[in-house]
């Protein structure tokens, strides 16, 4: 993909950029759905399609596109973001997590099209599309995303995943960098 050249100098400008200043160079894109079209393919199977659009040593931008699966509980790993609701609605869960305990949900959010919404380093979500929409999500992350960790709350596991891995529980053995065997919340209580 070819950014336009506002996109790329606003991308190209952050340097180890803060929370608010992720948050405004999200909002000065400003990239219509239908420039996306494009780049929008077939989830095949998963939770969602992404597509790579920019990435420099210090922010990547990613476009996702999303069928009617939730994703896993994840992290971004040593990344923080900012995801900016395109078309459709999300419904976003958070999670607590606890040193190697399954992680609890806290709250569900829906995110209507035209919000933006933070991911902070080491928090645990899953996404979803709420509805037959089409949901489509920007995501701005800093530093572009490495070492995410994915749950499997029916195996009470965790597994740090290869980066061309998404929010799902890898199919394949090489996208499996580390599993992590988890124990139960303390009330003996799984996670819903």
């Amino acid at each position: 993909m070819t950014l336009n050249p506002q996109v790329k100098n606003v991308l190209d400008s952050l340097k180890n950029p803060s929370k608010h200043e992720m948050k405004e160079a999200l909002s000065k894109i400003n990239m219509p759905i239908d420039e996306m079209e494009p780049f929008l393919q077939s989830s095949s199977g998963k939770p969602y399609y992404r597509k790579l659009l920019y990435k420099s040593e210090d922010v990547e931008l990613l476009v996702m596109n999303w069928s009617d699966l939730e994703c896993a509980p994840h992290d971004h790993g040593d990344s923080h973001g900012w995801i900016h609701v395109l078309n459709g609605t999300s419904l976003n869960s958070v999670y607590e997590i606890k040193s190697d305990r399954l992680p609890k949900e806290l709250f569900k959010e829906y995110h209507h099209q035209g919000h933006l919404f933070y991911a902070p380093q080491k928090g645990v979500h899953k996404m979803q599309a709420d509805g037959a929409r089409g949901l489509v999500t920007l995501h701005l992350y800093s530093p572009p995303i490495s070492g995410m960790k994915v749950y499997d709350l029916e195996k009470c596991a965790a597994c740090v995943v290869s980066d061309d891995c998404g929010a799902w529980w890898p199919e394949e053995q090489r996208q499996k960098i580390k599993e992590i065997q988890l124990t139960k919340q303390e009330d003996g209580s799984h996670a819903s």
